[in-house]
This record gives C-alpha cells, structure tokens and sequence, in this order.
C-alpha cells in the first residue's frame, strides 16, 4: 500500500486531517488501534473555538455543529457566593464559543470519511513507524494475523497521549515538559436540563465545580476530587448533593438532577513536548501536549494543530515549498505554549490548593474580585477563552 499522508489514531485530530486533507486533493489513510465504536464511545468536552469552527467548515462537516450547537456569548464566574458574567462576546470584539459535543464532532468526521470512501483501518495492532528521519517513511501494523505495511511521504501522529507516535522518536531527540496538579475532576453526565444557559465556574471553599452541557436537555456537571477517590465510591445522590453544596442559592435551588449516563474521575496536567516535528513525523494534538479541562482547550489546541499542518502539506504539493513544513514545531508551540499559561492561570485560580489553606482562598477572592471589575483583566479572560488567532 502506499499513501500520501498516513495518519496515526482517527480520533477527532486525526479525522479532522484527512477531511482537510481529502479536500486539498492529498491521498491519506488513518491507523486506529481502537474499534470505531470505542472511539465513539469516548466521553470528551466539547466547547469549540471559532478556529475549530473555521477549520470543520473548511472540511465540510460543519453544518449539524452550526444546526445542533449552542453558541456562548458569556461565561459566570462563581465566588463568594456570587455570581458574575464575563461578556466574552462584547469583550473579545465579537467572537464566541459554540457548545458541540466532541462526541458529535467525531461523529460527523467518521460518517464524512466514510461517504468520501476515504480508507481507516480499525483494530491496526502493533502500529510500527519506520524511517521518518529520511525520505520514504512507511508505518507497519497487524491485521488479522497479518504484517502490512504502508509506504507515505509523510506521518501525522494523532493518537493521544498514550499512542506510539511521541514514543517513536528517539528519547534524546525531544524533551518535555510537564505540571500534575493534585487533584482531579469527577464528571457525571445526565439528561437533565443545565443549570443555567451559560457555563458556570465555581470557585468555593470546598473545592471547584463546573456546570456545562452538552444540548437543552443534556448536562455536563464536574466538581474538584482527590486523586485517591474513585468515580464508583460516588452515589448519583452524593454528587449531586456536592455540587449542590457548591453553588450559589438560586442555581442550588434550579439544579435538576437525575441518573448518571456515565460518571469518571479525570487527573489533571499540562504537559509539552517539544519540538512537534522529527523529518517527516509531525505530532498534532494531545499526543503532543495536554492542557487541563479548566480552559476548554484540548480540542481546540489539537484542531489549531491540524489547520498548520494542513496549510503546510498543501503548501508542499501545490507549490513545492517546504517553509511550513519547516515552521510548522515552532509555529504551533507559540500557540501551544499561550494556551498552557491561560489553562494553568485559570486552573489555578479556581481550585482549591492542599497547599496553599485559607490564605491561598482569600487570595483567589481577591484576584477573582480584581477580574471581575476590571475592564482590561476581564478583556484578557475573554480573549484568550474564545481563542487567540491562528498565524495562517
């Protein structure tokens, strides 16, 4: 077999390339160690930038995001008991966030492929990258008892984290970076109606809490945990009861509540590796970096990823130049690194520190009073909530 770009992991990173891909006319072909099913079932967050809005509309996949999702104009800030809106809409010159499952992103990337008859490989076991430091690169993997193999110009790694992809690059070659904070979220998903129509991020003595959603008729709740609590030892009733316990009054007493549709703890880090490019390998999302969930940049950062690579590519077959090629590691970083500070900024603004006791509260107060009445403070949330603009 042979391809233009082969493209490890076909989770929303991966898909969003080879959609982009397809339309610049480039060949590609995605490895999935995971059924697509498994990849379907992942529960994500799902708050989209207008740059991933941009970049799905450029794909051709936007139009049930645009029909289904939620547009965000604001955010509440929750403490002391209070709550306050930041206007990210007025304060960022226009732009807003939309509300679209990454669930439902995935969703409509896979059925896009599939319509294009576009080639993912599912269960690929094994997945080997070969010579990507010269120039005929090539990935080998197992399916069904069988060594395959696929000759490319060029290697996408974005499959996570945990993929080979950042494993295959020799150890002295890249360095990273990394922050594990102390404590984790523990999520629980509901079909109930949201507490309120825009988010809410709560800063409390006993700890953070976020109420988000997914539809009308469908909440995202979170509330800040021990890394030693475990997601089973957690009734319905006493999740709720903690969230409860962390609201103000009035969304207290509108909180609706109902069975958990899927209930797990998350640990949070930040974590880069750098450089995101090794010849022709390019890393792109969170097998590159990771940000915690508190500034809803995950996805975000690895659909930025995918736009540079992208121009890039297209840059190198229509016009035979590799500049993007080139930039595209300090180009993305430069993003990257932005986004990290804003997530660790707002990570630590809002949860509670085992370190840092009653003083480390009564300075977050204080901070969170200063953003919220301060025109500049609140205008630098709000920009980089909504996303800062992308360098193409």
């Amino acid at each position: 077999m042979r391809t233009q770009v082969a493209i490890i992991g076909a989770g929303p990173s991966g898909l969003l390339l080879g959609q982009l891909l397809h339309q610049a006319g480039i060949d590609n072909v995605i490895l999935e160690r995971q059924s697509g099913d498994y990849v379907l079932g992942r529960i994500r967050a799902g708050v989209l930038e207008q740059i991933t809005m941009d970049l799905l509309a450029a794909a051709g996949v936007d139009q049930r995001a645009r029909a289904e999702g939620l547009p965000h104009d604001g955010i509440e800030l929750l403490f002391k008991g209070q709550r306050h809106r930041i206007d990210l809409h007025g304060l960022s010159g226009g732009k807003r966030v939309v509300v679209y499952g990454q669930t439902e992103v995935t969703r409509d990337l896979m059925e896009a492929r599939a319509a294009a008859g576009l080639t993912t490989i599912y269960q690929a076991a094994d997945v080997q990258l070969h010579d990507f430091d010269g120039a005929s690169p090539s990935v080998s993997w197992t399916e069904d008892g069988q060594r395959q193999t696929l000759q490319c110009d060029f290697i996408a790694g974005c499959d996570g984290y945990h993929g080979i992809s950042r494993q295959s690059v020799p150890a002295g070659a890249i360095t990273e970076y990394e922050k594990v904070y102390p404590f984790g979220w523990l999520g629980i998903l509901a079909d109930v109606p949201p507490v309120s129509h825009e988010l809410i991020y709560a800063n409390t003595e006993r700890g953070f809490a976020l109420c988000s959603q997914r539809s009308a008729t469908r909440s995202r709740y979170y509330v800040q945990c021990n890394l030693t609590e475990k997601a089973e030892d957690w009734s319905d009733e006493a999740f709720w009861n903690e969230l409860r316990s962390r609201l103000d009054p009035e969304a207290a007493e509108q909180l609706v509540t109902g069975p958990s549709l899927e209930k797990s703890i998350a640990p949070l880090r930040s974590f880069v590796a750098e450089p995101m490019r090794f010849g022709r390998l390019f890393l792109a999302g969170d097998a590159a970096h990771i940000v915690p969930p508190t500034g809803a940049k995950g996805l975000n950062l690895a659909a930025s990823d995918v736009g540079y690579l992208w121009h890039a590519l297209r840059e190198f077959y229509a016009d035979k130049s590799t500049s993007g090629i080139d930039h595209y590691s300090a180009t993305c970083l430069r993003r990257v690194w932005k986004a990290e500070r804003f997530s660790w900024w707002f990570t630590s603004l809002m949860h509670r520190f085992p370190d840092t006791g009653a003083f480390g509260q009564k300075i977050q107060e204080a901070e969170l009073d200063y953003l919220v009445k301060s025109h500049a403070a609140s205008t630098a949330l709000a920009e980089n909530y909504v996303g800062l603009p992308a360098e193409w």
